[in-house]
């Protein structure tokens, strides 16, 4: 087709008509004033364009008027004339179309000088929409996605028309990974296959493309009209029909699929021949909502071209809706070079040519036809007189929707509507309403509206109507009006008149036609559902029986019909309370039910009902949601899996719960399934309920049985305590019993009868019946969570009982006494001895008898009476060990330690004092001397005499404050060697470090001393006990060990107290590091503030009052300033804990006077801050804190954001800063001060209108914005954050009514066309206009591309205004502005530029013609490829064809999917630590120099090293540069990236680094419960890290367990093939070939497999005996089609294999020649074999078989290997070698006649 001729070639073509009507246009030109159009644009022949004059389209109004009188009048049709078409019905009256003939009625028109009038002879264009008839096959529409379903797509074309494109017509791309789908799965169909492909993930609902129609039909049904169905492909093959290269112009819409995703963007699929003319689309041209990471290929966009490379083989691509929509800014197509680039989607500008009420006709480009039916051009929903808004002449804004290919004249439909135009969803335009706002979420589908009132009447189409919802309108087809038949409609008569109200029902909404599907039928109306959405679950439905599901057991389900088209289907378990004999008496077809939904599937269609009664008649209200759970709630659910452990009961869509056993009754329950059966209904209560991880537990218990009269008495009960019980219940483990007279329930064991036998207590069980009273029963332990109590009456333990003797804590456990308990448990390590209120000690095998640590079980059983001793108690863990064994005799002992003293009698050697003698003269208060040896934090080690220690507390040598100089050390004043006078205390337990009197003495005794003055003088000796010690007396105490939260001291050495850290002292910033500022051994005076003598107890304080900040709400006021422990750090508040019982939070509003400072994170736990009492709320218990310096510092410090406690402090128009507290659907919610928050509507938000305004805004965002509205009564802050509002300085962008003629403004050039350049005004709000090329320039002649480009910052001047059509004309010469011109030699050197530019232009054109003459030896022998069959083989592609058959070095190169499950070095690696890969790739090694010489070089990938891939960063946790280094780091990242498999094999090598191999184990196993199911890759890398810790950690069994469960879950054979894979890695050779033997036998039929086993026995093994005897094996076992290459790979191990043998190699390649000849691909890898080998001779012989004058070598075949040979003889022949080449090629030439070049 010719090109598309500009305006300034209408004088050329103005005259052709006048040609082709000669006769009619004989006489002069008419001399009346020509009309609009006649000015506007030329008159083609074919464009359809009017030439009319208004008097000519006065007299053909009147004419039609007339006609139009005349039948409403007469009742009888008026003569046909030239306006009329009785072939087609849908014309409507009074357009203008068809040719014009005579008629006596109509005589030529003459003008006032009576010359003749021309009538016009062209036919105008017919206005006319989109329907189904003239739907045709290779129709393209523009449609949008409005349900994504699992196989197909529903599509909404215009004129409510829906379309389905199946996952087959979606892209070439997408069909390839459903049939490698297809392929990796036995006995899979594309169906099956399609379940794994997730179209949600490559489309969104809403999404424009462009659709071709593959076919229309109707699937009739029985009795029925036949529904249409419409058949789509969105494929970009079919979508970009008819489109050349040329075609590919800028500002078009082009439909493109995804053909891989790069970094910076995505290679797009145009759909055309040309493998190398391809799209390109950045990340950035996606748009901002659309995240790059979640792109797959295959999914298909509708594109903006935004400009092509400067060769025009790859065009630049931008999906970007803002960009697309932007029609005002130039993105419509101006130019193209035929009207096929005129598709569906493409904006355009159009010339309106003619405007009926019914629709609009123009042109676009003065060329092309183009119509807006009654909906698209805007008069359906707006309800403007279309000749007002479009009149005739006028230049508007469309996008084309449709083509028409059964129109005589190529014509294009097109859409006015602005959501369209302007790329964008149909919003509502309420104000009552917030912005953006679908209007299906104003008026979902189903909705009944009770008064749809109509606003325009469509004789024979139907009714638009006001549906409530302003800006969208709703339309009643005319069968959809009433159930009946309606034949016409009338616009002011009638029912459905203009203006009438009607109840109607939406059916639905056409997103392209901006229009609500609306319905008056009554049946419709009345009917209960329209679509499976609209059935709730829990909810009561009726219906009726439509069919029984039955099978070989009999009826296993009923289909019943509960709304037209909808159905749902009752299981067999829920077809009644009880199980029925012959349901199928019961339910019979059409018989009527009552039944409740149980759960809805809209993506598979299915609905399951109940017939339960008990189900439906329940009021009780339904469980839907775990989120509306609560303990205590009770509701009837249905049984539907009993286990050993309890029940798991199902109650409405996904909740359901698990019944423990323990829950199922109060009696005993031994095996559920003999009490309960599968769909039994039974009424539970909720114990617990988790709603994030989705688990219940219920109970059936009754919670009114265990009243507050048992819970008192259940309370009183204690252990030990002796009982007396009615037997209510016996089973064979147990005997239930009710104590009297408490009524509680308890259980009595069998075993616990007795002290005897397991046969005794049987026997004594038979005895007992049930109603016979039990005396001495005792109470053993109690549960509180189940009101449980177990009993026993052995009559041991109950002795001990009565003898005070029975343990029953751990207070009770003596060191060497006699106890009597019972076996709770044997385990391999000894025997657990349990005892009173559960309390257990530990007997080990070693101190059992000999005898009964040789017998099995140590000779004992469970509940065994047992009488053992205490051993030894650890009470710091509160652990005690027993004995069996006889402990030393006391006696013995006592004779011992007599002996001991006796021995430390004898004289002392070298004593201190030089007085005393013996070890008896150091009595009790003793003055002595003593020699210190060494000084400690807290003690002295001292000496009395030789082999005579003693030992000096910090607290025994101050008598005051003063005496201490150095607080944090007060030893540093003594040293070594020097002498103190002591005296003596007592003995130190150097064991325990207890104090002890002077008369324990051991074998070596240390002696206790004080060296205090007071002490020396003192005749009375008062040692310091803590009953001495009074609450409230003031001592100095020594820091013995320093806790989290407290501090350790000592008063004396055998009195302990404690000071809790908010008591340590008044100075807060001292209590962050206790360890620091307080070491141990520092001195501190402490006042007492509490002392229990029972517990050993005493509470210190150190602070300066004496106080304690044990504080409780009464002690509090507003104002007080105190200490805190912060507890707590989140995102948006800290808590302080003041107290053990007192604590509050301090939110973000008052971390700080400048909210920018303010950051929780800068806190951390367990540190003190000062904080100031804010709020007290003493009614909830709640106070409020807060750490602004101004308020615990000083109130003269700067304050940024002033604190507010009161609404009343805020004034108008005030400037405040706060967080964002929440984001709503009509605006934000911002925090101003803790009790103060202030709202901020969507419109407020900012001057420019925001498209996602959520995007923008975040939780605890600081936002700053302007107070402008108060309600003091209502407490409502209504603030702005718009920058009008804010900046003083703000001044609002220029608009179009500021600019005035004569200003002069400064802009930059937007667009540089022929004729001028347009520019933008800048800070205004898009105001442009055109400075013209004659208004550009003071010189004549300019071109404006040579003066201007895109983007230039220009000064332009108003010349003139046109407020009419809003166009600003500008002028750009410097003599606007009073500059000079240019002068002669400025203008000589522009020509002169201007030649220059032109000859180098010339000259380059003349070396491309130059290039383009030469015809090389290549080119010749293309030419001639036609001659040849399309059969042939062509060599350029041989590396394609040989791809199967190459293989490396260092392994065979598999087909993408299977390499990158075998192949380490093709995936990503893992993390590595220990030593092993995480991932567990196949290959063993590197492979290097893999691959033939055939293979086309790739260029080698460049090191991005300037531009990486941007990183999101996770803001849950600000992280250093290192990543994470602590399990918090971690543990806070993977909340963020819950399913990344890194962050998870991180968190294993960094537990395997700290040496914590089983927590390594649990993050694994967290991590395959947490990753989504769907993130298969994910799971998968965890898995394989796993099984490479086992195999390094752990054990065979382990790793064998692990290797089972990951077969469960996985593909078995990539799991079998990973792990041989970690078995060679780590070089357990020998399991890795047991492992291939097992997979050879279970998936023996991958070639691959077979492969990867043959180099493993060759290579690794050195066993190439056992490789080769693989093959026949494998032969025997694939498929026939698999035998060649893999036959072709098994020889070529024996060239690469260290191992294999060549010449075996090419005896294998030979017999594959001899029966493949013509196979090249052979020949050409056999070559490269060769060639590696390096056998001159041997390789020469080959190259001159392959092309020897007996081979069939075609001319492109030939002259491959040509080259081939002449490239190996120049790197390892010479030249007469060379020229042997070439003479053998030119004998081919001349043979066969053909010309090869081999230069």
């Amino acid at each position: 087709m010719a090109p598309i001729k500009r305006k300034n070639d209408a004088a050329a073509e103005s005259a052709r008509p006048e040609k082709k009507h000669k006769s009619s246009t004989s006489t002069s030109t008419p001399t009346q004033k020509k009309s609009l159009l006649r000015e506007e644009e030329p008159a083609f022949p074919r464009g359809g364009a009017s030439i009319l004059t208004p008097l000519e389209y006065k007299q053909i109004q009147i004419q039609a008027k007339q006609d139009v009188l005349f039948e409403q009048n007469t009742g009888q049709k008026a003569a046909r004339n030239e306006f009329e078409d009785e072939g087609n019905d849908e014309d409507l009256p009074g357009r203008l179309g068809g040719p014009m003939k005579k008629s006596k009625n109509n005589p030529k028109i003459r003008d006032k000088k009576g010359k003749k009038m021309r009538v016009a002879e062209e036919v105008a264009v017919r206005i006319e929409g989109l329907s189904y008839k003239r739907l045709v096959p290779g129709s393209l529409v523009l449609a949008q996605i409005s349900e994504i379903n699992r196989y197909d797509l529903a599509l909404n074309l215009p004129n409510n028309l829906t379309g389905y494109v199946s996952l087959a017509s979606i892209s070439d791309k997408l069909t390839k990974r459903i049939e490698a789908l297809a392929a990796d799965e036995e006995e899979a169909d594309e169906q099956d296959a399609g379940t794994k492909i997730d179209l949600k993930k490559l489309f969104s609902v809403g999404q424009y493309l462009r659709a071709y129609v593959t076919s229309t039909q109707e699937e009739v049904s029985t009795g029925a009209k036949g529904k249409r169905h419409i058949e789509l492909s969105i494929n970009p093959r079919e979508a970009n029909s008819g489109l050349n290269k040329a075609d590919y112009v800028t500002d078009s819409m082009v439909q493109a699929s995804v053909h891989s995703v790069e970094d910076h963007g995505l290679i797009m699929d145009l759909g055309t021949e040309d493998a190398g003319f391809r799209g390109f689309m950045s990340s950035k041209e996606l748009g901002p909502y659309v995240d790059t990471s979640s792109l797959e290929e295959g999914s298909v966009y509708l594109c903006l071209i935004t400009g092509k490379s400067s060769n025009g083989s790859i065009i630049k691509l931008s999906a970007d809706p803002q960009k697309i929509g932007n029609v005002k800014k130039g993105n419509f197509l101006t130019s193209a070079p035929t009207v096929d680039s005129f598709l569906p989607g493409t904006a355009v500008e159009v010339l309106v040519s003619e405007t009926t009420p019914s629709g609009i006709a123009g042109k676009v480009m003065g060329l092309l036809d183009v119509t807006a039916d009654l909906i698209h051009s805007g008069a359906a929903a707006s309800g403007k007189d279309l000749e007002k808004k479009f009149p005739t002449g006028s230049k508007v804004k469309g996008r084309i929707i449709c083509t028409f290919p059964t129109a005589d004249e190529k014509k294009l439909g097109i859409s006015l509507q602005d959501h369209i135009v302007y790329w964008r969803p149909k919003m509502t335009t309420s104000a009552s309403v917030t912005e953006n706002t679908l209007p299906t979420e104003m008026l979902q589908v189903s909705t009944i509206v009770d008064e749809a009132k109509v606003v325009k009447v469509e004789q024979g189409t139907g009714l638009f109507v006001d549906v409530g919802v302003k800006g969208v309108r709703g339309f009643v087809h005319i069968s959809k009006i009433s159930d009946g038949k309606i034949e016409t409609l009338s616009e002011s008569t009638g029912a459905y008149k203009v203006g009438s109200v009607h109840k109607a029902r939406i059916i639905g909404y056409n997103s392209v036609d901006g229009l609500f599907i609306a319905s008056m039928e009554p049946k419709i109306i009345s009917q209960a559902f329209l679509r499976m959405e609209d059935v709730k679950i829990g909810q009561v439905v009726k219906g009726s029986v439509e069919k029984m599901l039955v099978n070989e057991t009999g009826v296993n389900g009923v289909i019943v019909k509960i709304a037209e088209g909808i159905t749902g289907l009752v299981p067999e378990v829920h077809l009644a309370d009880i199980q029925l004999q012959h349901p199928e008496k019961r339910f019979k077809e059409g018989s009527s039910v009552t039944a409740r939904v149980l759960s809805t599937v809209v993506e598979k269609r299915q609905i399951r009902l109940t017939l339960k009664k008990t189900l439906v008649n329940s009021d009780v209200e339904v469980w839907t949601s775990y989120k509306s759970l609560e303990p205590g709630l009770q509701a009837p659910g249905t049984l539907v899996n009993i286990l050993p452990s309890g029940a798991v009961v199902h109650f409405y869509g996904s909740v359901r719960g698990f019944l423990p056993v323990s829950e199922m009754s109060e009696s005993f329950i031994q095996d559920p399934k003999q009490h309960f059966r599968t769909g039994q209904v039974v009424n539970v209560r909720i114990v617990s309920v988790d709603s994030l991880e989705e688990r219940m537990i219920l109970s059936c218990k009754d919670p009114s049985i265990f009243g507050t009269a048992h819970q008192d008495a259940f309370k009183g009960l204690k252990p030990g305590e002796v009982v007396v019980g009615n037997v209510t219940e016996k089973t064979s483990e147990q005997i239930i019993v009710e104590l009297e007279p408490s009524g509680l329930k308890a259980m009595l064991p069998i075993e616990h009868l007795a002290d005897g036998s397991a046969q005794k207590c049987q026997s004594l069980a038979t005895r007992i019946r049930v109603g016979q009273v039990l005396e001495e029963l005792l109470v053993l332990s109690k549960q509180e969570a189940k009101h449980q109590v177990r009993l026993t009456s052995k009559p041991s333990l109950i002795k001990a009982t009565k003898n005070g003797r029975l343990m029953k804590a751990f207070e009770d456990v003596v060191e060497g006494s006699e106890v009597q308990g019972f076996v709770q448990n044997i385990a391999p390590i000894g025997v657990f001895v349990q005892f009173a209120s559960d309390l257990t000690g530990l007997l080990l095998k070693q101190h059992l008898s000999d005898e009964a640590a040789l017998l099995p079980d140590f000779g004992m059983r469970r509940n065994q009476s047992i009488s053992p001793r205490i051993l030894s108690v650890d009470h710091r863990q509160r652990r005690f060990l027993l004995t069996l064994k006889a402990l030393p005799d006391p006696k013995q002992s006592e004779g011992k330690k007599a002996e001991a003293t006796n021995t430390y009698d004898m004289k002392l050697s070298n004593p201190v004092d030089e007085v005393s003698t013996s070890v008896e003269d150091f009595t009790l208060g003793k003055l002595t001397k003593a020699r210190i040896m060494s000084i400690k934090e807290t003690q002295m080690n001292v000496q009395l005499a030789d082999a005579v220690q003693g030992r000096i507390d910090v607290s025994e040598l101050f008598d005051s404050w003063e005496e201490i100089n150095d607080r944090k050390s007060p030893l540093k004043k003594f040293h070594t060697k020097q002498i103190l006078p002591v005296r003596i205390l007592g003995m130190h337990d150097s064991r325990n470090h207890r104090f002890l009197p002077i008369t324990h003495r051991g074998k070596a005794p240390v002696f206790e001393l004080t060296a205090k003055s007071s002490n020396q003088i003192s005749t009375d000796l008062d040692i310091l006990t803590i009953d001495k010690v009074k609450a409230g007396s003031s001592w100095l105490v020594f820091v013995n060990n320093v806790a989290d939260t407290c501090l350790w001291v000592n008063l004396s050495p055998n009195v302990r107290g404690r000071i809790r850290a908010m008591d340590v002292s008044n100075d807060v910033s001292q209590l962050n590091d206790l360890s620091k500022n307080f070491p141990v051994g520092s001195v501190l005076r402490a006042k007492v503030l509490n002392v229990d003598l029972e517990n050993n107890r005493l509470d210190l304080s150190a602070r300066s009052d004496g106080s304690s900040v044990s504080l409780t709400l009464k002690d509090l006021s507003k104002g007080m300033v105190l200490p805190g422990r912060i507890t707590k750090v989140t995102e948006r508040q800290v808590m302080v804990q003041l107290s053990e019982s007192l604590s509050g939070p301090i939110h973000l509003v008052d971390l700080a006077d400048d909210y920018s400072k303010a950051d929780p994170n800068a806190h951390e736990k367990n540190q003190t801050v000062r904080v100031w009492i804010k709020d007290i709320d003493v009614a909830n218990k709640k106070i409020t804190l807060s750490a602004r310096p101004s308020k615990i510092l000083s109130s003269s410090l700067p304050v940024r954001d002033p604190d507010i406690e009161s609404i009343s402090q805020l004034k108008l128009n005030e400037i405040r800063r706060g967080f964002v507290k929440n984001v709503a659907d009509n605006g934000i919610f911002v925090s101003l001060a803790s009790n103060v928050t202030a709202f901020i509507r969507v419109s407020d938000l900012s001057d420019a209108f925001l498209k996602d305004w959520k995007s923008n805004f975040e939780l605890d965002q600081l936002v700053e914005g302007k107070i402008i509205a108060v309600d003091l009564l209502l407490n409502h802050i209504q603030m702005s954050l718009k920058s009008s509002h804010l900046d003083k300085d703000y001044k609002p962008p220029l608009t179009f009514s500021d600019v005035k003629v004569g200003q002069t403004v400064s802009g930059k050039v937007r667009k540089v066309e022929d004729f001028g350049v347009f520019v933008v005004v800048d800070d205004s709000s898009n105001v442009s206009g055109l400075c013209h090329r004659t208004k550009m320039s003071d010189q004549l002649g300019a071109n404006p591309k040579k003066l201007y480009e895109e983007g230039d910052a220009v000064q332009a001047k108003v010349l003139s205004i046109n407020k009419e059509k809003k166009q600003i004309s500008f002028g750009l010469k410097a003599s606007y502005f009073g500059k000079p011109s240019k002068g002669k030699e400025d203008d000589a050197s522009d020509a002169g530029s201007v030649e220059a530019s032109e000859a180098e232009s010339a000259s380059d054109s003349d070396e491309s013609m130059g290039e383009a003459n030469g015809v090389g030896l290549d080119a010749s022998l293309e030419a001639q490829e036609d001659q040849y069959s399309d059969d042939e083989i062509d060599m350029d592609d041989v590396q394609d064809m040989n791809s199967d058959l190459l293989m490396n070095d260092g392994g065979v190169d598999l087909p993408h999917e299977k390499s990158q499950g075998l192949n380490t070095t093709n995936g990503p690696r893992g993390l590595s630590t220990g030593g092993f890969d995480w991932t567990g790739g196949m290959s063993a090694g590197d492979d290097k120099d893999a691959q033939s010489e055939t293979d086309i070089e790739a260029p080698q990938p460049k090191k991005k090293t300037r531009r990486r891939a941007e990183i999101k960063i996770d803001k849950t946790g600000d992280l250093d540069a290192n990543g994470p280094q602590t399990t918090a780091d971690f543990e806070r990242l993977l909340l963020g990236q819950p399913n990344s498999s890194v962050l998870w094999l991180g968190y294993m090598a960094f537990q395997l680094q700290l040496g914590e191999v089983s927590k390594a184990r649990e993050v694994a196993e967290r991590a395959l419960k947490t990753i989504n199911i769907r993130e298969e890759t994910e799971k998968m890398n965890v898995w394989i890290g796993l099984l490479n810790l086992e195999n390094t950690y752990g054990t065979d069994e382990s790793l064998d367990h692990i290797f089972k469960r990951a077969c469960q879950y996985n593909d078995s054979q990539e799991i079998h093939e990973r792990l041989i894979s970690i078995y060679i890695q780590s070089g357990q050779h020998s399991k890795a070939d047991d492992l291939f033997q097992i997979t050879v036998k279970k998936h023996g039929k991958s070639p691959d497999l077979y492969l990867n086993y043959a180099k493993f026995l060759m290579t690794t093994l050195a066993a190439p005996d056992r490789a080769r005897a693989l093959l026949p094996r494998a032969m025997q076992s694939l498929a026939s089609h698999t035998h060649l290459a893999l036959t072709s790979k098994f020889a070529q191990l024996e060239f690469t294999s260290s191992n294999g043998d060549p010449e075996r190699g090419r005896t294998v390649f030979e017999t594959l020649l001899a029966q493949w000849p013509k196979r090249l691909d052979l020949w050409n890898v056999l070559l490269d074999l060769e060639i590696k080998q390096g056998d001159k001779d041997v390789i020469r012989r080959l190259f001159e078989r392959v092309t020897g004058s007996g081979s069939s070598l075609k001319a492109r075949q030939a002259r491959f290997f040509f080259k081939k040979w002449l490239e190996y003889e120049s790197k390892e022949g010479d030249s007469k070698s060379q020229e042997r080449v070439k003479a053998l090629a030119a004998d081919y030439v001349r043979a066969q006649g053909k010309q090869v070049d081999v230069e």
